[in-house]
């Protein structure tokens, strides 16, 4: 059993504080959804956990099993079981799916001979199509199909914990059930079940995935928690209780493996 503690945790952007001490406890078998207003740090707190590159971390702690993430680079979180599925999944032409993972099996010390098979199992279970499987990575899919994509390596790496920023963008109705409920499953799945954050501003996400907790991150912290009953409640009432939508600026990032725009 896994778990994530993120404590105090507080992080600048270009010099502007945008998470100012984030409290969150995610532990194996637990889906979180964290929803907020726009500009209330909501991908700043995903960009910070896997650490990307221009984001100053000026306070609080974030662990997985005791181990320090924060003084770890971003292969060494992966490594430790952290998964990052991003709101823009990044093209990156030139490199395989297969070899992508093949890559990820030898650098855990895993047999990579297991890659294909569960790939291709993978691929069946969210409705992914087989001919995607061997363009480079990410490359001429749509929006859904990298987002399909994006949930099939987090089938196959099966890491313990998973962080998911807007699963739901780009997905029709059909393909939100399928990878919402191929992630549910990896929650009671295995030796290790998947403990998951996941971003979103919409509660027909949560419909199919079924957290446990139901977040609300504005003003840089968490300033109220639940159940689903709270997701059901913010999409009556809004955030206006909460923060007014403002946007978060842009910090310098000389190399950003994250994808492309800033996100909210």
């Amino acid at each position: 059993m896994s778990e994530l503690v993120i404590s105090g945790l507080k992080a600048t952007v270009g010099g502007s504080e945008i998470l100012r001490g984030v409290d969150l406890t995610v532990r194996s078998g637990e889906v979180h959804a964290v929803m907020g207003p726009n500009g209330a740090g909501k991908s700043t707190l995903s960009h910070v956990l896997m650490g990307k590159p221009g984001y100053d971390v000026t306070g609080g702690s974030v662990t997985l099993d005791d181990a320090d993430l924060l003084s770890m680079e971003t292969w060494e979180r992966a490594q430790a079981g952290l998964f990052l599925g991003m709101q823009y999944p990044t093209e990156v032409p030139g490199v395989s799916l297969d070899a992508m993972l093949r890559a990820s099996f030898v650098a855990s010390g895993r047999t990579p001979e297991e890659v294909t098979d569960r790939v291709l199992v993978e691929a069946g279970r969210i409705g992914f199509d087989e001919k995607f499987l061997t363009r480079p990575l990410n490359v001429d899919l749509s929006g859904g199909e990298k987002k399909r994509n994006e949930t099939l390596q987090l089938g196959v790496l099966a890491p313990q914990i998973a962080i998911l920023d807007e699963l739901d963008s780009g997905l029709d109705v059909d393909a939100l059930r399928m990878v919402a409920r191929r992630v549910k499953a990896a929650t009671t799945e295995g030796d290790g079940p998947l403990g998951v954050l996941v971003i979103t501003h919409y509660s027909r996400l949560l419909e199919e995935l079924q957290p446990d907790h139901v977040h609300v991150l504005a003003k840089g912290q968490i300033l109220a928690s639940g159940g689903p009953e709270l997701a059901t409640e913010l999409e009556s009432t809004g955030y206006a209780g909460y923060a007014e939508e403002e946007e978060e600026p842009s910090g310098p990032v000389e190399f950003d493996p994250f994808g492309e725009p800033h996100g909210v």
